[in-house]
């Protein structure tokens, strides 16, 4: 027999809990009715301020006013008024009743507006609804100044929205300082330089006494206790929430000290039927005023539905947001309330950068961090923070955490010497360290750098870190720091892209010639191969560009540790017939190779020979497969979730799309690996956000995210531009990544590139989307070129005799196999040999050799 559950509130918590319940099946048993007392259904709250760019549908959880879930039933413009236990009924605004067996209380809580003179005048408002920004907006129209009661967070978003609506903007705040809950004395002072600067003037420590009444019943402005009187024609109070727990008190569940309707580990009230989740709900009686908690009240709540386990015992109050366009976080123990705490301080006026770190001594005498403030500069607060959950030592000197960081995100001299730099090859900062200052020979630059420590000769990946390392080194011992990419060029990589574009050039040595010096080496020629490959889309292995590989460009496979390759055919979004999976698996099978399902919605075929690779491709070229350039810097895959053809919540055709993207932008060689994902809706399936280029599916069209990776060092991406039309779409991310692929720096992600670019993602939109520098039709022209010319390498690679004949481990026994690779079996399928001397990669035996 269904039962029915009842959710009173349809904000951002009430509908994660809906969300939840659906997602858990909790609606495959209950029948589940929505109260939202606004017009509108839940919207992103977090991001009320940007209402006024985007509009409210762009902040909406639910464009289209209904769950997709027939068995989920939601009543806007409709308020709870009472609630009867005993009968188990609600009451509602419109006089009827709904019978409930469950009931979930999502009230969520309401602006605190103090008991002064005059809070009731025409021209006063609250901050806390669409509908509370709309009313601001209109009485903007007519009037020049604005003042905010309130300098929390909520207090300076008002802010902001007055300074957005042209006003000139005071914010008044009681505490000695802004943000007193999340920040010290000299945080707030620095956020307080840097607003002031918006033209924002600041009344801290002030008391507002009195709005002062024009005389018509309309806002004149703000008395002061003790300071002169603030002309106003808007009024916004901001000073704090209350939990909105009037309907539990009136029904007689139990209520805490300070407000807020007590619940139990798992968010049950003093009645067992009824749960309460957010703002409204006060767990061991405390109120959580920020949406990651009541979001984890929600999965809570809707896993005690079904009997689950899961608790809510308290929440991490840390916060990272950009206000008024100030990064500011805060973090664990911010105020160093534990006992025999210490502080850690950097701090720069000039910069308008506050950096703290609160810290306790361990019994060891290292130290771990508590918690910590940041303002002006919030990029190592995703480093910080989970430093605090893991209780891990701190390096020997805490400060070198908040130093500035320079690009890349290596922070400047602020990297411990036992942090490893390089995992493939376990090497350290202070081993790269120690060979800079090495008695007998001194590296100079990443080249020697890689010889003597190995570190970025592996994969790569970190040879960006090293460099930057050298460059802080010399740079604190005051030596001139050279920025070419190696000893042979004294030019980064975009000014010799640009060198390229300008006169022509199609082979390595008349650049060397003509900007350059020396023969080249490993570094400098495979970045002009990438660029020459980028601009003209030339075959890696022909003859011009050929001898500048590295080694899996070289062969056009990825070299494994046993000396063995991998091969790695492209899926386009990851969509395959029956027919091709088994052309992989009899590959495979005849070649005894290991398969592996990659997270890149691919499959992954190990441990290939060299003089197989031919062989191998031939089979799966003639099957209808293409090279994936899993071994290149290019376009890896772009992940898709099936979208709109099969699963009920999706509004795009996210596989159509993936597959078109991919097809698009395949073999596209650039700085460093690309990935691409498309999800069909706002679920994400496809983890868009977290690929150098995401695209989620909107009613309207498609959002365009950049700048994101996994790995090492994660990012998530950024909105670029919104509401696409597929063609809007693919142009925008035709200019995108030829801007990228002209101005990076070598092995320089796209979140990397971002950080070092003046301007940031703003300077993107303008190039890109609003093509401020003129430059949109010769950056489409340029990806044009490139589609255009596109031919699969592995199938031109199997026409060309001269190519095929790299293909061998030994020039004089090509048919022989290298006795140095063995395998040995685990789970069912081969694994590399582990053998305690170096790999012989390639070895040549001279003709006529024994």
């Amino acid at each position: 027999m269904r039962r029915t559950l009842v959710v009173v509130g349809h904000g951002m918590v009430g509908h994660r809990f809906v969300q939840a319940a659906i997602e858990r099946g909790v609606t495959e048993r209950w029948d589940l009715v929505v109260i939202g007392e606004e017009p509108r259904p839940a919207y992103d709250r977090v991001a009320l301020t940007s209402f006024f760019e985007v509009g409210a549908e762009q902040l909406s959880f639910l464009p289209d006013g209904a769950y997709e879930d027939p068995r989920v039933r939601l009543l806007l413009n409709t308020s709870a008024v009472a609630i009867d236990r005993e009968a188990r009924t609600v009451a509602l605004s419109d006089g009827t009743h709904l019978a409930f067996d469950e009931l979930v209380l999502a009230t969520g809580a309401g602006p605190f507006v103090p008991p002064i003179p005059g809070k009731e005048l025409t021209g006063t408002f609250v901050y806390r609804t669409i509908e509370d920004l709309e009313a601001i907006r209109a009485a903007a129209t007519h009037a020049t100044v604005g003042a905010v009661i309130g300098g929390g967070l909520l207090g300076l978003e008002a802010a902001n929205a007055l300074v957005q609506l042209g006003l000139q903007t005071h914010v008044v705040e009681m505490a000695p300082r802004l943000m007193p809950v999340q920040l010290d004395q000299p945080a707030g002072q620095t956020l307080v330089r840097h607003i002031e600067k918006l033209g924002v003037t600041v009344h801290a420590g002030a008391a507002t006494t009195e709005v002062i009444d024009a005389g018509d019943g309309t806002v004149a402005g703000l008395g002061l206790k003790d300071a002169d009187a603030i002309p106003a024609e808007v009024v916004v109070f901001s000073a704090g929430i209350r939990p909105r727990d009037q309907l539990a008190r009136d029904c007689g569940l139990e209520v805490a000290e300070r407000g807020g309707i007590l619940v139990d580990p798992q968010c049950r009230t003093s009645d067992p039927t009824i749960f309460a989740i957010g703002e409204c709900a006060a767990p061991g009686g405390r109120m959580y005023g920020l949406v990651a908690p009541g979001y984890a009240m929600a999965e809570v709540a809707a896993d005690a539905l079904l009997g689950g386990p899961g608790e809510f015992l308290g929440a991490d109050m840390s916060t990272k947001l950009k206000l008024l366009g100030v990064d500011v976080a805060s973090f664990g123990d911010a105020f160093g309330a534990t006992e025999g705490s210490l502080e850690v301080v950097f701090a720069d006026a000039v910069a308008g950068v506050y950096k703290k770190l609160v810290v306790s001594e361990t019994d060891d005498g290292r130290y771990r961090l508590l918690g910590g403030i940041l303002v002006g500069d919030a990029s190592a607060y995703g480093v910080l923070r989970p430093m605090v959950a893991s209780g891990m030592a701190l390096p020997e000197n805490p400060e070198e955490l908040i130093l500035p960081a320079s690009r890349d995100g290596v922070p400047q001299l602020g990297m411990p010497d036992d942090a490893v730099v390089c995992s493939c090859n376990n090497v350290t900062k202070a081993s790269i360290t120690d060979a800079l200052d090495g008695e007998d020979h001194a590296c100079a630059d990443v080249a020697c750098v890689k010889s003597c420590t190995k570190a970025g000769s592996t994969c790569g990946s970190c040879v960006p870190v090293v460099k930057n390392l050298i460059e802080q080194h010399f740079s604190a011992q005051g030596k001139a720091v050279a920025k070419g990419i190696c000893e042979h060029f004294a030019h980064t990589r975009q000014e010799l892209f640009d060198l390229v574009l300008v006169h022509g050039y199609r082979s390595f040595d008349p650049i060397v010639a003509a900007h350059g010096s020396g023969r080249g080496c490993d570094i400098c020629k495979p970045t002009i191969a990438s660029i020459l490959a980028s601009q003209f889309n030339d075959h890696v292995l022909g003859a011009e560009t050929g001898a500048l590989q590295d080694t899996n460009d070289a062969y056009l496979a990825n070299l494994q540790k046993n000396g063995t390759y991998s091969v790695v055919p492209r899926i386009p979004g990851g969509e395959i017939t029956p027919e091709k999976l088994i052309v992989i698996g009899e590959v495979a099978r005849d070649y005894g190779l290991y398969t592996k399902i990659t997270g890149g919605q691919r499959v992954d075929l190990f441990g290939a020979r060299m003089e197989q690779l031919p062989a191998i491709w031939t089979r799966l070229v003639d099957a209808g497969f293409e090279s994936g350039h899993a071994y290149g810097k290019s376009l890896r895959t772009v992940k898709s979730c099936v979208g709109s053809s099969w699963c009920r919540f999706g509004v795009q055709d996210s596989v159509q799309m993936a597959i078109d993207l991919e097809l698009r932008y395949r073999g596209l060689r650039s700085p460093h690996k690309l990935k691409g994902g498309v999800s069909g809706c706002a679920r994400e399936c496809a983890e868009a956000r977290g690929k150098d280029f995401g695209v989620i599916a909107t009613e309207k069209g498609w959002n365009l995210y950049v700048c994101g990776n996994g790995g090492a060092t994660p990012a998530h991406a950024q909105l670029l531009a919104a509401d696409l039309s597929s063609v809007e779409l693919i142009r925008c991310l035709d200019r995108f990544l030829m801007y990228y692929i002209r101005t990076a720096d070598r092995l320089q992600r796209t979140s990397a590139w971002l950080e070092t670019l003046d301007g940031g993602l703003a300077r993107v939109r303008e190039i890109v989307v609003d093509d401020v520098l003129g430059l949109g039709t010769e950056l489409e022209a340029a990806m044009a070129q490139h589609v255009d010319t596109y031919v699969d390498e592995w199938r031109a690679t199997l026409d060309d005799p001269e190519k095929l004949a790299r293909f061998v481990s030994f020039v004089n026994a090509p048919d022989t196999p290298d006795p140095s690779i063995t395998f040995t079996e685990e789970r069912g399928q081969i694994t590399p040999t582990l053998t305690d001397g170096p790999v012989q990669l390639g070895v040549t035996i001279p003709v006529g050799a024994p």
